[in-house]
């Protein structure tokens, strides 16, 4: 297993070994002690599962607010993505800033979305399956999200008239996710 660091701090890139020959392929997805070893700390207690029939699907930009925050580790098993992570964090240094990542099923590639950050993905093949191993229940009531195309995040999709839900499609500007998150602070002090 190879780790490759992202402009963003705790995202990485797992590029998993793969032993391969005329039957197929062998690899390791998830191995706790290796993960620990590379210092990526987190015990994972969930899968969920999704299939997008149709290139140009976008899910997201999705993420939990603490307590119920949630570290992922994305992967494709069929198809490919654009897989996009923004840093919410406030106070962080790379707050607002996203880096974007092509998982496909052919180079087995993994996205370590830590917590703290909003998560959404582009199909770019059809018929794709993607898994999420994650370290926190899903909480409907700490769910949260920005509208994939704000402008003031500029993420470049690789998509112009994307599949939306509607709920993805009606998901606040990050401008609101950031005023909403300062009168919290103010409100908790």
């Amino acid at each position: 297993m190879k780790l490759v660091e992202t402009k963003l701090k705790d995202v990485w890139i797992i590029e998993p070994t793969v032993h391969g020959d005329h039957r197929g392929y062998f690899m390791e997805s998830y191995n706790k002690a290796r993960f620990e070893a590379a210092g990526l700390h987190f015990d994972l207690i969930q899968d969920n599962h999704s299939l997008s029939s149709e290139v140009g699907i976008v899910r997201g930009l999705h993420f939990q607010r603490a307590p119920k925050a949630q570290t992922k580790i994305v992967r494709v098993l069929t198809g490919a993505i654009y897989d996009v992570a923004v840093d919410l964090r406030p106070g962080s240094p790379t707050f607002g800033e996203w880096v974007g990542v092509h998982l496909t099923e052919e180079n087995k590639r993994q996205l370590v979305v830590p917590k703290g950050f909003a998560h959404g993905f582009c199909t770019t093949a059809p018929y794709t399956q993607v898994l999420y191993k994650v370290d926190e229940y899903y909480s409907p009531e700490h769910d949260g999200g920005i509208r994939w195309n704000d402008p003031e995040l500029g993420i470049d999709w690789p998509v112009e008239q994307p599949i939306l839900s509607d709920k993805d499609r009606n998901q606040p500007s990050f401008r609101s996710f950031v005023e909403q998150s300062e009168s919290l602070i103010t409100e908790a002090r």
